[in-house]
């Protein structure tokens, strides 16, 4: 399947926040489907304005978007799925919704609780999970996603081709689901943490705060890039900075010292359980 072929299908959005509009704008701009191609839904118009600046079709009714649409994001807050489904109901005007595909991007939702809910709407009901991360605005995404009992391959197939457009992605077992979203989900927010210490160090030491906010940012970029596109183990690159008795390793123990190391698998551990309370529960 070439890359940039383009998306003939209608793609929907239940929800029109950021990782909505992260999503659909970043087919946009690859040139893979055209603003016309795209529905979206919300109670606000506020949300809706830069989806018809862009030329998409948008409504307050959710019916509208499912008719209309052959793949339906579900982009809503994980409590808000169930007056996001009776939205759907109550502004239907056909009897059956078939051969549509769903996909979640709610946090702690299951793919049996989506497919339980769904089915009061469309038989069969064929749904993907994903979970995405901010990232995906700017195209540096990281998401997973995984499939329901009635997904078949060709909707993971472009499931997969829609996500790799604004970022990277990867199947996994729903098992797993969580556990990433502790880590790629809530990880752009501790990254944004350490770039700001980061900053602040540079500050304590006489660097201009734009410029130290600006190296701490390009240094974890380009940290990220050397492990991605070298392949090398995060060990052996800090190992390969690190010479004897110098300042980096003078560093890294100050680092070990004030538990930096353990502080961040703490906190992916504490996101990760929280992702697993949030979706409804039967």
């Amino acid at each position: 399947m070439e890359a940039n072929k383009e998306i003939s299908l209608n793609i929907g959005f239940i929800g029109a926040g950021n990782m909505a509009k992260a999503i659909g704008e970043g087919l946009i701009h690859a040139g893979v489907i055209k603003p016309s191609n795209l529905y979206i839904s919300a109670p606000s118009d506020k949300n809706l304005d830069c989806w018809k600046s862009l030329g998409a079709n948008t409504s307050h009714k959710n019916g509208y978007v499912v008719e209309n649409s052959d793949i339906v994001f579900i982009s809503v807050k994980p409590h808000l799925l169930d007056p996001a489904i009776e939205g759907i109901k109550t502004t239907l005007t056909q009897k059956t919704v078939n051969n549509k595909l769903f996909v979640s991007i709610l946090a702690g939702t299951s793919l049996d609780i989506l497919e339980e809910k769904l089915s009061e709407i469309v038989e069969n009901v064929r749904v993907v999970r994903v979970m995405p991360n901010t990232p995906m605005t700017v195209h540096s995404g990281a998401s997973v996603y995984c499939g329901g009992t009635n997904a078949k391959p060709e909707d993971l197939a472009i499931v997969k081709r829609i996500l790799n457009h604004v970022g990277i992605c990867e199947e996994v077992p729903e098992y797993l689901i969580n556990a990433v979203g502790g880590l790629a989900g809530s990880g752009p927010a501790f990254v944004y943490i350490m770039i700001e210490a980061l900053s602040d160090g540079g500050v304590k030491m006489g660097v201009p705060r734009a410029l130290a906010t600006q190296f701490a940012a390009q240094t974890v970029l380009g940290a990220a890039k050397m492990i991605l596109e070298t392949g090398k183990h995060p060990g052996q690159l800090k190992d390969e900075v690190c010479s004897a008795g110098g300042t980096t390793i003078t560093g890294v123990h100050a680092m070990e010292v004030g538990g930096v190391r353990g502080a961040l698998m703490n906190a992916v551990e504490a996101a990760a359980r929280r992702s697993a309370e949030l979706g409804p529960k039967k």
